[in-house]
C-alpha cells in the first residue's frame, strides 16, 4: 500500500477511515475498522513492529451491480506488550483500552487472527457501498488492487482462485511447512498448546476451519469425570466471529471414527448450523491422531465453497497429522513423568519446618529442574528432650539416584535423632549407612551383568552416593539457644552477630558417603537474642556470572553483613534476590538456603 492512503482512494469507504502503512506508522484516532485494528497494535507494540495493508478486492453486489469490499491487516513483529505510557512517566488508565477487536468484530463481516513465524496478522474485511457497474469500471484499478492486496487475498480468495494457489503453494512451500510445523510443535509440553498451534498451522493456509479433539487420560478432566473419552481441546476459524459458535456445534456431537479409518481422512457433516445462514457449503474431513499405535485424538478441518479437498491437500495434511500426534504422545509422556516426579519431591521432603520455641527460621528452597526430584533437601523437628534439629543436604546428581539418596538419608536422621545420638554420631551412623547402601546395589548390579552375559548394563557405570550436609541440634537455654553443628563436605555456615559481625562457625569435613574409616567432629557455641545462621547450598555459593562465582572473595560474608537488624525472612529474601542479580541468566543449579535467627 502507497503510503498516504486514504478513504478517498477506496470505493466505498466512509469518509474519516485511516489506513496506515510502514513500520511505526502512528495512526490518527479515527472511526471504522482501522481505528479499532492500528491503535491498540500501535500501542501494545514495540517501536517499528507495526506495519498495516490495505487492499481492496470484487464482491457481489446486490441487484446486478459489482462492488468492493476492503480487506484491512495489521502486522506485529513484536508481541511482546510494553508498558503504555505518555512520554510523562504516567500510564494510562487499563479501562480505557480493550475494546478495539470489539469495534472491529462490530463493524466488519468478518476478521481474524492469522500466525507465521515471528508475525502476527490481524486482518478484517470492511464490505463497501454498491457502486454501479460503469462506475466501478472507472474508478477500480485492478492492478494496483491485485498489487496492495496480494496478502488479503491469500487468506480471503474466492474458491475458484484456491485451487490454483493451493497446487501453487505445494509445489513450492510444502516441505517449508512441514519443516515450519515440526520445527513448531517439537518441544511443546502441553497438549492442550499443541492443539493451539495446530490451529495457527493448519487455518488458513490449508483449512477455513479446524478443530482439534483429545482423547482424554486424566480423570476428572472428561465430561462427567470419567477417564478417557473426547474432549474439544481447540477451535480455530479464519474469522473470530465464528470461533464460540463452531466450537458450541461441534462440542455436542464428537467425530466417532471407526477403527478403518486409523489411516486416512473420513468425510464429516458440514457444521452448516455454526457458519451462518449465509454461509456457503462445503467439506469437511476428520483425521485420526495416531502415535505408537494408540489413538490420541482427531484433527477435523473445513473448507467453504468447495465439496472435495483436493488430494494434494488431504496427504498434506495427514502428514502434519503424524507430527501433531507425535507432539501430543510427547507431551503426555512428559506430563506423567512430572506427575510422577512431584509425587515423589512432595515425599522426599517435609511438609512444613517446626516451630522452634525462642527462634525464627526461614526457607527458601528453588529446584533448577522443575520437572524432576531436585538434588537438594533440607528439614527442621523436634528431636525430643527440649532439642530440635535441623538438617541442609545436598546428594551428588539430580533424578532418581538423588531421590534414592534423599528417601535414604532424611528418615536415618530423623529416626538416630530421636534415638538420642548426638550430632558427630549421627554422621558417623550416616556414613556407614550410605557406604553399605552402596555395596549392596553394586554387589546387585554385579551379579546382573554376570546373569546377562556382560550386555546391557556394562555402560551404566559405578553408583556413587556421594552426600554433602550440615546437620545441626538446637537446645534453648536461658539467654538464648545452644546451637551444636557439624558440616560434612558442605559450605560452611555463617553467624551474623547482632553487631554485624560475620564469621564460620564449622570446620570442613569430608562428604559422607566415601571413607568408611571417617570420623566426624562437630562444634558448640550460643546465639544470643538477634544472632543468625545463615546455611546455604552449593548453588548460592557456586553461583556463576562469566568465570566469577558469588562467594568469590567472601561474597557470601559481605551480602550477609549488609543484612544486619533485619529478621530471618528478610535476610532469606535478601541473599535470594542477592544470588539471582548476580548473574544475567537464571541460576543453572539447585538452590537452598537456610536462616535461624534467636529471638
Amino acid at each position: 500500500m502507497e503510503p498516504g492512503l486514504t478513504s478517498a482512494s477506496v470505493p466505498g469507504l466512509a469518509p474519516g477511515t485511516v489506513a496506515v502503512s510502514g513500520p511505526g506508522a502512528a495512526p490518527e484516532p479515527a472511526p471504522g475498522v482501522a481505528a479499532g485494528l492500528v491503535p491498540g497494535a500501535a500501542v501494545d507494540s514495540a517501536p517499528g513492529s507495526v506495519a498495516g495493508v490495505v487492499g481492496e478486492g470484487p464482491v457481489v453486489a446486490p441487484q446486478g451491480g459489482r462492488g468492493s469490499a476492503l480487506v484491512i491487516e495489521v502486522s506485529d513483529h513484536h508481541p511482546e506488550r510494553v508498558v503504555r505510557d505518555d512520554g510523562a512517566g504516567r500510564t494510562y488508565d487499563a479501562v480505557e483500552y480493550g475494546r478495539g477487536l470489539r469495534l472491529v468484530s462490530a463493524l466488519s463481516d468478518a476478521w481474524g487472527i492469522t500466525y507465521r513465524t515471528g508475525t502476527k496478522t490481524v486482518w478484517a474485511r470492511l464490505p463497501a457501498e454498491t457502486i454501479p457497474t460503469a462506475e466501478a469500471a472507472e474508478a477500480y484499478d485492478g492492478e494496483r488492487a491485485l498489487r496492495r492486496g496480494q496478502r488479503a487475498a491469500q487468506i480471503l480468495a474466492p474458491a475458484p482462485r484456491r485451487s490454483v494457489q493451493d497446487q501453487d503453494w505445494l509445489n513450492r512451500g510444502a516441505l517449508s511447512f512441514l519443516a515450519e510445523a515440526s520445527d513448531l510443535l517439537g518441544g511443546q509440553l502441553d497438549e492442550d498448546l499443541v492443539a493451539a498451534l495446530t490451529g495457527q498451522l493448519v487455518v488458513p493456509r490449508l483449512a477455513d476451519w479446524c478443530a482439534v479433539w483429545l482423547e482424554d487420560e486424566a480423570p476428572g478432566r472428561a465430561e462427567g469425570g470419567v477417564v478417557g473419552g473426547p474432549r474439544l481441546a481447540r477451535v480455530w476459524h479464519g474469522s473470530e466471529n465464528r470461533m464460540e459458535e463452531l466450537r458450541r456445534v461441534l462440542e455436542k456431537d464428537p467425530p466417532d471414527l471407526p477403527d478403518s479409518a486409523r489411516s486416512g481422512p473420513v468425510p464429516m457433516p458440514w457444521p452448516a448450523d455454526a457458519l451462518g445462514a449465509k454461509a456457503e457449503d462445503g467439506a469437511a474431513l476428520a483425521f485420526r491422531l495416531i502415535a505408537g499405535g494408540r489413538p490420541l485424538g482427531t484433527l477435523v478441518i473445513g473448507r467453504a465453497g468447495q465439496d472435495h479437498f483436493p488430494d494434494e491437500i488431504t496427504g498434506l495434511v495427514e502428514d502434519l497429522g503424524r507430527r501433531v500426534a507425535l507432539a501430543i504422545g510427547a507431551a503426555r509422556q512428559y506430563a506423567r513423568q512430572a506427575t510422577i516426579s512431584r509425587v515423589l519431591q512432595r515425599g522426599l521432603l517435609p511438609g512444613a519446618v517446626a516451630e522452634i520455641p525462642g527462634m525464627r527460621s526461614a526457607l527458601v528452597y528453588e529446584p533448577c529442574d522443575k520437572g524432576g526430584p531436585s538434588g537438594d533437601f533440607y528439614d527442621l523437628f523436634p528431636a525430643g528432650d527440649g532439642r530440635w534439629c535441623f538438617a541442609l543436604g545436598d546428594v551428588q546428581g539430580k533424578g532418581p539416584e538423588a531421590a534414592v539418596v534423599i528417601g535414604l538419608a532424611r528418615p536415618w536422621l530423623r529416626l538416630l535423632a530421636r534415638e538420642g545420638y548426638a550430632v558427630p554420631d549421627v554422621l558417623d551412623r550416616l556414613n556407614q549407612l550410605l557406604l553399605d547402601d552402596a555395596t549392596e546395589t553394586a554387589d546387585a548390579a554385579a551379579r546382573a551383568l554376570v546373569a546377562d552375559g556382560g550386555q546391557g548394563l556394562a555402560d551404566e557405570g559405578p553408583q556413587n552416593r556421594f552426600l554433602s550436609l550440615l546437620y545441626g541440634e538446637l537446645v534453648p537455654v536461658a539467654g538464648g539457644v545452644r546451637c551444636t553443628m557439624a558440616s560434612a563436605g558442605h559450605p560452611l555456615p555463617l553467624l551474623l552477630k547482632i553487631s554485624g559481625e560475620v564469621h564460620e562457625v564449622a570446620q570442613p569435613q569430608t562428604l559422607l558417603g566415601v571413607f568408611e574409616d571417617t570420623s566426624y567432629r562437630c562444634g558448640t557455641f550460643e546465639l544470643r537474642p538477634g544472632d543468625s545462621i545463615l546455611c546455604v547450598t552449593d548453588g548460592v555459593t557456586e553461583r556463576r556470572n562469566g568465570h566469577r562465582q558469588f562467594d568469590d572473595e567472601d561474597g557470601l560474608a559481605a551480602a550477609l553483613t549488609g543484612c544486619a537488624g533485619l529478621n530471618a525472612d528478610l535476610i532469606a529474601e535478601r541473599i535470594r534476590r542477592l544470588v539471582h542479580e548476580f548473574g544475567a541468566k537464571p541460576p543453572e543449579d539447585d538452590l537452598a538456603l537456610l536462616v535461624l535467627q534467636a529471638e
